[in-house]
């Protein structure tokens, strides 16, 4: 029986505009690798548009089920940015500006000869009793209430919000992996690929198709938390592809 560790997350991105493809997301994928490293495990990933009661329903979930949701985008300073008005509602609290993020992006736009409009100030709300994340891109926070992680949905303010955020949570033991290159095609190595699985069940197998133009071969991949479980797994594919070479070169 392991005995790693395991803390597991999902990510809510949020946005008309993503469901549109009018923006492409990056957000998802620099999370996954971050947390990877980190030692958590990214489990689910969902996106939603700028609907309140779409936000509140998706959040609700997820954090009854993970242990930690990661958020992106709708907090910037114009009408559809909601999302921390949906998280206060999610949480059953007012959403209100944060007095230090005013007094943080007031100083910040007097620097800069700005207004500290309206528009702007909307920036600094977030849920009553919510942290911090901060933001050394452009100043306005980002938040953190309970497990969940409010950042922003520009890519490079969400990486400089992760990278303070992620030194400041609990982490699981890290995932090993390891690859084998089958020069089989998915169709070869299915079944049996799927008997070593069931018989490793501390790791995760996955199998990804390649074609050069001339032929299919397949990348295997084990990931564990251990090393003596990945091990015997690998063990068992590079059987199963000597197996499947010795017969296909018998006839």
């Amino acid at each position: 029986m392991s005995s790693a560790k395991v803390i597991t997350a999902a990510m809510l991105a949020i946005g008309d505009e993503l469901l549109s493809g009018r923006t492409k997301d990056r957000n998802i994928g620099h999370l996954a690798d971050m947390l990877f490293i980190a030692g958590i495990d990214l489990r689910e990933v969902r996106i939603v548009g700028d609907e309140e009661d779409m936000i509140v329903e998706a959040l609700n979930a997820l954090r009854q089920r993970y242990d930690y949701v990661f958020t992106s985008g709708g907090i910037g300073p114009t009408h559809d940015d909601i999302t921390a008005d949906a998280v206060a509602k999610a949480f059953g609290v007012a959403c209100t500006h944060d007095p230090a993020a005013m007094e943080l992006m007031g100083a910040m736009y007097a620097r800069r000869g700005m207004e500290f409009n309206e528009a702007r100030q909307r920036m600094a709300r977030m849920p009553v009793g919510s942290r911090h994340i901060p933001n050394s891109v452009s100043t306005a926070p980002g938040f953190s209430i309970g497990n969940v992680h409010v950042m922003a949905g520009v890519p490079q303010v969400f990486v400089a919000m992760l990278d303070v955020l992620l030194p400041t949570l609990e982490t699981g033991s890290p995932v090993l992996s390891r690859a084998v290159v089958s020069p089989f095609g998915e169709g070869d190595i299915g079944t049996p690929l799927t008997a070593i699985q069931k018989a490793h069940p501390e790791t995760s197998i996955g199998s990804y198709p390649r074609f050069d133009g001339t032929r299919f071969s397949t990348e295997i991949v084990i990931r564990s938390r251990e090393p003596a479980p990945a091990e015997a797994a690998e063990k068992a594919i590079l059987a199963m592809i000597a197996e499947i070479a010795s017969a296909k070169a018998a006839g």
